[in-house]
């Protein structure tokens, strides 16, 4: 008998464990029987899915394809029997979502409460994070993502582009005053990030090209609400994202500092495995919220 849905099964655990041992671990097996399994698919296909070394595993780019329609088919298989179990056609599953701590909370948690009334029987497992994830080990459906695309095997859909703004409290600003020019920077403490290099930069204007500024404060946070709450409670300058501190401008909790050179924006992306064998439980998330996404960061 043809068992190529537990051969699909058990490469997908390769995969997103990294190993030939966890994978086995995972399945109640060996190593060796997951290699030669592996191998049996490789032969049957005619192509290299996995290269092999002493440490790590890598993935070809045969493999990621056989990966990613390995999982629509496997995603589409169970939602299928578990709509016949229950014996309703109504859309079911789980739609697994990562988005930055900022847009996950302002713009994605407000969608939640209407998209659940259109389809109650889909279940969100939403991650908050600032870091980088990735989504086949992770076995994230739908990541939001704001900058520069990395990795070109994802599908991307454009959101729209999120314009940033050196903001500080007025506290600050009457105890250390408004920086005139970009080398007052350098005096003043300017909040930062941890996560992309080990030097904290802003990218800002000069001479009308962006640049990336070396920056120094007393705070680098892997996420910006804590960045955002420490200006607000005087800590220094901050360089954020316009949907982020709408409302503390608009209330002068925050006020914007260097507009000329400060102004630079982020795309803003929803990246997803796969193209047109999307589950559906993921389609509709993503037809529901990116019109009303876009429309936010509009406003």
């Amino acid at each position: 008998m043809d068992n190529r849905i537990g051969e699909m099964e058990l490469f997908l655990r390769v995969v997103e464990s990294g190993s030939f041992s966890k994978a086995a671990q995972l399945t109640r097996t060996t190593p060796s029987t997951v290699s030669k399994l592996i191998s049996r698919i490789e032969a049957r296909l005619g192509v290299r899915l996995i290269e092999r070394s002493t440490r790590q595993l890598a993935v070809t780019p045969e493999g990621q394809q056989f990966y990613d329609r390995a999982q629509t088919l496997l995603n589409d298989l169970y939602d299928m029997e578990r709509s016949l179990r229950t014996g309703t056609a109504q859309l079911q599953g789980v739609v697994r979502i990562n988005a930055s701590v900022a847009f996950g909370t302002l713009a994605l948690e407000p969608l939640l409460p209407a998209f659940w009334q259109a389809y109650p029987d889909i279940q969100i497992d939403l991650s908050l994070s600032d870091a980088m994830t990735d989504l086949y080990l992770e076995r994230t459906d739908i990541a939001f993502r704001v900058g520069k695309l990395q990795d070109s095997s994802l599908t991307a859909r454009f959101i729209g582009a999120a314009q940033r703004h050196i903001v500080a409290s007025p506290t600050y600003l009457a105890q250390h005053g408004m920086p005139a020019t970009l080398e007052d920077l350098d005096h003043h403490a300017c909040l930062g990030f941890n996560f992309r290099r080990n030097t904290p930069v802003w990218p800002l204007k000069s001479n009308g090209r962006v640049i990336e500024r070396s920056i120094r404060g007393p705070l680098l946070a892997n996420n910006g609400e804590s960045v955002r709450r420490m200006a607000l409670a005087g800590m220094g300058l901050a360089h954020l994202a316009d949907f982020h501190i709408r409302s503390d401008l608009q209330a002068n909790r925050l006020v914007e500092v260097l507009p000329d050179i400060g102004r630079d924006s982020e795309d803003i992306h929803a990246i997803f495995p796969g193209s047109r064998n999307v589950p559906q439980r993921v389609r509709v998330f993503l037809d529901f919220t990116l019109p009303r996404l876009k429309c936010f960061l509009k406003n």
